[in-house]
């Protein structure tokens, strides 16, 4: 130990390991700042002079510097290793102090050759939902996959697996030593009797000099095309065409008499143009001429009605017309008719509804219930309409009758609602009873074979008979009608 040491003065030193040399980096530069400040203040501030404790940015300048550094900054001041000492734990205290050296402490040439500390790296958090949405990705991919080698596999086995991009070579097959449309043309197997075996000008040839034109055949679209709507003339007009009609047929009648190609018709005579006609002849027998001329007139109207006659068609001939016209009707589309009736008490309307039915073509049904009636009828146009004229204005639907004893054989006589007088023998009161239109209008195709009559006890039963037909709403829709 020296003088200078043992007088605890601030002299300068004269050993060689205390000479400051030039530090070779910052951090060195710094030590040896460090130091010779600890020098030049150690002595009094060490001691606490005013009771106080050093700074802690101040307390390494005692301490010893790092292995290399020559003079006064190898060592730091004690005072370094006090205040470091503040912040640390006490376990690790005692083992500091005994070896001498910080294991807090970080070397200055950690830090890299600039002295610079290295960030830490920051926590990155996952948002919700990450990887969900990955191994959603991950399982479509595996899913379309799977779809697409089964597509393969099903095109492999329905021979659908062809090759686009890559050009295949297929086989042709030899061409046939006679086509087909030369067999009738050539004779043989082959081609090689030509012209020999021609067969062109020969009695069993298909050539001939006569033409042969396909059939016509009528376009389809012209079986489904509409008729043209015929144009309804006015009585006027009707009797000018008459007239003109009339006089081009007489025209024509009068220019074959002129020619000779008719013979004259005899005079018409009449009463009236007795006189004017038979002249001289009435004169001298005018009893004989009035006889004749009554015979005359009787034997045109004879005529007359005999044409009537010839003219007329038979029962069968007027049936099968009216049912050719009505099919006719019912072709330009099916129309639909449904009616609510509140009573049908009188045998008569059932008979009239049933047979007015048959004879306009009409299909259909009528149901009858203890509250209300429903009738349906579909059929052609002119059909509907004359229906519906007959059950909204000819029928009397108030007029009461008696039951018939016919009625008794038939199973809606036993019911007490449909029979025409009331459990004290009197003839019910239908002055109430109405008819009313419950729904007009087009269908597609008809519902009904015939028309017939169903006897239904309860709303339930109505809709049953209904529901296969899909017109079980014309029961609610008639219940929800008022009688107006």
């Amino acid at each position: 130990m020296d003088r200078a040491q043992q007088l605890g003065g601030v002299g300068p030193r004269h050993d060689p390991s205390s000479r400051v040399q030039k530090p070779e980096s910052a951090a060195d530069r710094m030590a040896a700042l460090k130091a010779r400040v600890a020098a030049a203040v150690g002595g009094a501030k060490a001691k606490g002079g005013l009771n106080t404790p050093l700074h802690p940015a101040l307390a390494d300048l005692n301490a010893p510097s790092r292995p290399g550094a020559g003079g006064a900054s190898s060592q730091r001041p004690a005072a370094y290793d006090t205040a470091k000492s503040y912040n640390r734990k006490p376990s690790g205290l005692s083992s500091a102090t005994a070896s001498g050296a910080n294991p807090y402490l970080e070397p200055a040439h950690a830090h890299g050759p600039t002295g610079k500390v290295r960030p830490s790296k920051q926590l990155i958090f996952n948002q919700k939902g990450k990887y969900i949405q990955q191994a959603n990705a991950l399982r479509r991919q595996a899913a379309l996959e799977a779809m697409k080698k089964r597509i393969a596999e099903q095109s492999r086995k329905a021979g659908l697996d062809e090759d686009r991009d890559v050009e295949k070579s297929y086989a042709l097959d030899d061409p046939p030593e006679l086509e087909w449309w030369d067999e009738a043309l050539v004779g043989g197997k082959d081609y090689s009797d030509i012209p020999q075996s021609l067969k062109i000008s020969t009695p069993d040839s298909i050539i001939t000099l006569y033409i042969q034109h396909p059939v016509a055949i009528e376009p389809p679209q012209d079986k489904q095309a509409p008729e043209p709507k015929p144009m309804y003339l006015t009585p006027k007009e009707q009797q000018k065409l008459r007239r003109q009609r009339r006089m081009m047929e007489l025209k024509e009648r009068q220019a074959k008499i002129r020619l000779g190609l008719e013979p004259a018709p005899p005079p018409k005579v009449k009463k009236s143009n007795l006189m004017r006609v038979l002249g001289e002849e009435a004169v001298k027998d005018p009893t004989a001429v009035e006889a004749r001329v009554n015979r005359e007139i009787a034997e045109r109207f004879d005529k007359h009605m005999a044409q009537n006659e010839e003219r007329k068609l038979t029962k069968e001939q007027r049936a099968e017309k009216l049912a050719a016209n009505q099919a006719k009707d019912a072709a330009k589309g099916i129309h639909i008719l449904v009616f609510k009736i509140a009573s049908l008490a009188n045998g008569q309307h059932r008979y009239k509804i049933s047979v007015n039915a048959a004879q306009n073509g009409l299909n259909g049904v009528c149901i009858m219930h203890p509250k209300l009636n429903l009738v349906i009828v579909e059929g052609g146009e002119h059909s509907i309409a004359q229906y519906k004229k007959l059950m909204l204005r000819r029928i009397d639907w108030t007029e009461a009758l008696p039951s018939r004893d016919k009625d008794s054989a038939q199973g809606t006589a036993v019911r007490e609602w449909l029979k025409g007088e009331d459990e004290s023998g009197h003839l019910k009161d239908l002055s109430a009873n109405k008819c009313v239109l419950v729904f007009e209008g087009e269908v597609k195709a008809t519902a009904f074979r015939k028309f017939g009559s169903k006897v239904c006890e309860t709303d339930q039963e109505a809709r049953e008979f209904l529901a296969p037909r899909k017109m079980e709403n014309f029961w609610t829709q008639a219940k929800n009608t008022p009688y107006q």
